[in-house]
């Protein structure tokens, strides 16, 4: 077992397990130095491609960003979602996944539940590709958003859907917008650590998109804390970048290359 694995297994009922997304080496870098986990999410389509969903990233967009995270990656795990579309079945998810693991040299996978690929998680962790689960709201196959087990026959389906992807296999699982009361029978049936997203604090980890948590997508439900706001920092800059070039104020002489001014 991938020794970054186990140590996220080792957390449970121990210490929180924290985690945040990334699309860049730069963005990894910061991060790296403070997470359990790294998620290269398809959430990259609405923060950096400005799409209504998740469902137009590719395999190839998911490769090409995962390459990136992984220059700044040395101790979190990296885990990276499987696209929509690219396991609708066994053996296209196989031959995506081992492409994705082979392509990035990623930790493991993230595979949101339908209800039924169970069976997909096993033969995946059978081929050695460590799988993340995720359930509640699945951006991938659900259109409307509401909060999930609010009934106790809601709570004891998700249950139920969360230990099928434990017995197949996952070394963890994402509960997305569960009501606290489902989050907690969840998080204590289990014996792999889950990871919550707008699931209260009775997960064994939490997750959430960086640009959200900083304040820089224009997305902030209410599960959402913002930590900074950039948006109006980098506002501001380019307000002042703006109004320097206009009066000529930038570049001045100290922004000229070895010292020397340029002619006129």
């Amino acid at each position: 077992m991938n020794k970054k694995i186990r140590k996220i297994l080792l957390k449970k009922n121990k210490s929180k397990i924290v985690s945040l997304t990334a699309y860049s080496s730069s963005v990894a870098k910061i991060l790296d130095k403070f997470l359990d986990i790294v998620l290269v999410g398809d959430s990259m389509a609405n923060v950096l491609y400005g799409h209504k969903n998740t469902h137009k990233i590719t395999l190839k967009n998911i490769v090409e960003h995962t390459l990136s995270v992984k220059k700044g990656i040395k101790k979190s795990l990296l885990v990276v979602d499987m696209p929509k579309g690219s396991y609708n079945n066994i053996k296209s998810a196989k031959k995506n996944a081992k492409f994705l693991m082979y392509e990035t040299a990623c930790d493991a996978v993230k595979i949101e539940s339908n209800k039924k690929n169970f069976e997909i998680i096993k033969k995946l962790v059978k081929s050695n590709i460590p799988v993340m689960g995720h359930i509640g709201y699945t951006p991938q196959f659900k259109k409307k958003f509401r909060i999930e087990g609010q009934t106790i026959i809601e709570e004891k389906k998700l249950l139920k859907e969360a230990m099928l992807i434990e017995e197949a296999g996952a070394f963890s699982i994402v509960l997305e917008c569960l009501s606290p009361k489902a989050a907690k029978l969840i998080t204590n049936q289990l014996k792999i650590p889950t990871i919550g997203i707008g699931s209260s604090m009775f997960c064994d980890g939490q997750i959430l998109v960086t640009d959200d948590m900083l304040g820089l997508s224009g997305f902030y439900p209410k599960f959402v804390k913002k930590y900074a706001n950039l948006n109006r920092i980098i506002e501001k800059a380019v307000k002042k970048y703006t109004r320097d070039v206009k009066l000529k104020k930038f570049p001045s002489s100290n922004n000229y290359l070895n010292g020397t001014k340029l002619r006129k």
